[in-house]
């Protein structure tokens, strides 16, 4: 998995890229011209303390790692945390953030076909 790093990255992405979003989660994608996707994770202080904020990403990277194979090739995507999350973060399991998650990218068309 290919990070994005630079705030100018991220920028281009906020500024140009199109978002869509679900009950946990906000994602930003555009398209990047290379072979590959490159993803950013993100969990503001808004959400809660570091605990909540690390594992808000952690489900974000897990979910990318085993839903790679099916997300088409060629975009970079910023995961946002949203508030409801964070509130939730003891209870939330791997399962709900997938299935959010799930609608929130064939929304976004950015599965394979």
């Amino acid at each position: 998995m290919e990070k994005l790093v630079k705030n100018a990255e991220f920028q281009k992405v906020y500024n140009y890229g199109k978002k869509t979003y679900g009950i946990y989660s906000l994602v930003f994608f555009l398209k990047n011209n290379l072979e590959y996707n490159r993803c950013g994770f993100v969990a503001s202080k808004k959400i809660g303390n570091a605990v909540c904020r690390n594992r808000i990403k952690r489900l974000f990277r897990e979910y990318y790692r085993s839903s790679e194979d099916k997300i088409q090739k060629g975009y970079d995507v910023i995961f946002v945390g949203k508030k409801n999350a964070g509130e939730k973060f003891k209870e939330l399991k791997f399962q709900e953030m997938k299935e959010d998650l799930d609608k929130v990218f064939s929304k976004a068309k950015l599965f394979k076909d």
